[in-house]
């Protein structure tokens, strides 16, 4: 039996640029996708961005027979390291919250996964397990993926387990830095 053909996978950016007058935008690279116009709020435009890659990553669907989008990319997502695209394709969100103006959806492979920094696994594939026999599935299948984004993306009520928690102050000299 052949293995299937892998389609090519696929990637979501919204970006949020800011113009000489002193107004941000947000583009998105799905052409269907409605912006808001230019906006001198910064930071109401910079939470619509994150919101909008939200969006994409609730109604995206990783595909099992998704090639990595990596590899197509020629591994512009972890330029310095190399690594042969394999395993089952995961859904991650690429999004430095240093620079915090672009945030990368993309259908990309477990071997790339690690590669590539500034990440989270926001889905992966139901179907890859499926070809294999049901003893194998019990003990390969991963656990299913807490939803943790980077970059401001989780609040208390998506992921209460992922709040920190801070003890209160018991007296006493406090230490100082």
């Amino acid at each position: 039996m052949l293995p299937a053909p892998r389609v090519p996978g696929r990637t979501w950016t919204v970006r949020l640029t800011g113009h000489a007058d002193h107004t941000v935008s947000v583009t998105c690279s799905t052409g269907a996708c409605r912006m808001p116009p230019r906006s001198k709020d910064a930071a109401a435009m910079r939470r619509f961005a994150a919101e909008h890659a939200r969006a994409h990553a609730r109604l995206a669907t990783v595909r099992p027979d998704a090639a990595c989008a990596c590899g197509a990319a020629d591994c512009a997502f972890h330029e310095d390291a190399r690594a042969s695209c394999a395993g089952a394709p995961l859904l991650l969100l690429v999004h430095n919250p240093a620079v915090g103006q672009v945030w990368t959806l993309a259908e990309i492979c477990q071997a790339c996964a690690p590669l590539i920094p500034h990440t989270a696994v926001l889905g992966r594939a139901q179907g890859s397990l499926a070809a294999r026999p049901a003893a194998e599935q019990a003990a390969a299948a991963p656990a299913p993926a807490r939803v943790v984004v980077a970059g401001g993306f989780s609040s208390p009520e998506a992921a209460p387990e992922a709040v920190a928690r801070r003890r209160p102050h018991r007296g006493g000299p406090r230490r100082t830095r």
